[in-house]
């Protein structure tokens, strides 16, 4: 997972540790405390060693003795490193906050689900470790708005792991609306991270999806890619989404206009012409 999901896991999960603990609820029956009582623990699961070990993203439910934690992995290929680290990120979460601890791992792809969710033998008798895993076979098709609406959460992860289902695009279309019905502030975070966890077609689609509408969570989805941009090296990764938006949109783009872009610098000026990209016309319209 890239430096962008991460930042989007975490972001997400600081926003919505409702819908998260009803989506694993839904998913797995997992004891989450129903107390609401939830904060964001650190994803940095190393030990007093200078070794990392570090989670895509760790929740952390519960107060006392009713805390209940959550390491969350999104897996794409096959790695048998994770075969090692995932029972390491377990043992010093549970270590470090003294309570049970369990690994979610998200699969977007079949074969890698299955791998995912093979047991994990450590050699010490009893002591085995099987990751829960969310994948294309134990994930709805939520085509329905009130449905998606209900349960945010599973929604948003079901168009993740459902990215080479037949009903793929009813699936983001269904999402799409379902996000206009909540905060704008959590709809911006959910549509950004959907954005990094898709790839190739799938992305493409929901990025057409996101600039064809205008919802009110779009300020808040274009500031996450804008965000994304900066990280790459500020005016350079801004001025890179804004002509892809374009592309996304099916805007034709000169050469003039795509050397302006390329050339500007100053990123407040990025960011006037990013938002202007969701409703022209035409590329020209970015400088009117």
């Amino acid at each position: 997972m890239v430096t962008s999901q991460h930042e989007g896991v975490t972001k997400i999960a600081t926003l919505d540790f409702g819908h998260t603990a009803q989506m694993l609820r839904s998913l797995f029956d997992l004891p989450i405390p129903e107390s609401g009582d939830a904060r964001l623990g650190s994803p940095d699961l190393s030990d007093a060693k200078p070794a990392v070990c570090r989670a895509d993203g760790a929740l952390l439910y519960g107060k006392g003795k009713e805390k209940f934690g959550v390491i969350t992995e999104t897996q794409r290929g096959e790695d048998k490193d994770k075969l090692y680290s995932w029972l390491e990120y377990i043992a010093n979460f549970r270590a470090r906050e003294r309570c049970p601890v369990c690994l979610v791992v998200i699969c977007p792809d079949r074969k890698i689900a299955r791998w995912a969710a093979k047991p994990i033998e450590t050699g010490h008798p009893g002591l085995t470790l099987t990751p829960l895993v969310i994948g294309p076979d134990n994930t709805p098709v939520i085509t329905d708005v009130d449905e998606a609406e209900a349960n945010i959460g599973l929604a948003v992860v079901s168009a993740i792991t459902r990215s080479g289902d037949p009903l793929f695009k009813d699936i983001l279309g269904t999402l799409e609306q379902a996000l206009s019905r909540i905060d704008p502030k959590l709809a911006g975070w959910y549509g950004y991270y959907i954005n990094t966890s898709l790839t190739g077609v799938a992305q493409e689609e929901w990025g057409r999806l996101m600039a064809m509408q205008t919802y009110p969570y779009q300020g808040e989805y274009a500031e996450s890619l804008l965000a994304e941009g900066r990280a790459e090296g500020r005016a350079e990764g801004e001025a890179r989404l804004l002509l892809k938006l374009l592309e996304m949109r099916g805007i034709a783009v000169s050469e003039k206009v795509r050397a302006r872009i390329a050339g500007c610098e100053d990123t407040a000026t990025l960011e006037v012409w990013f938002q202007r990209a969701f409703t022209a016309e035409s590329a020209e319209d970015l400088f009117a």
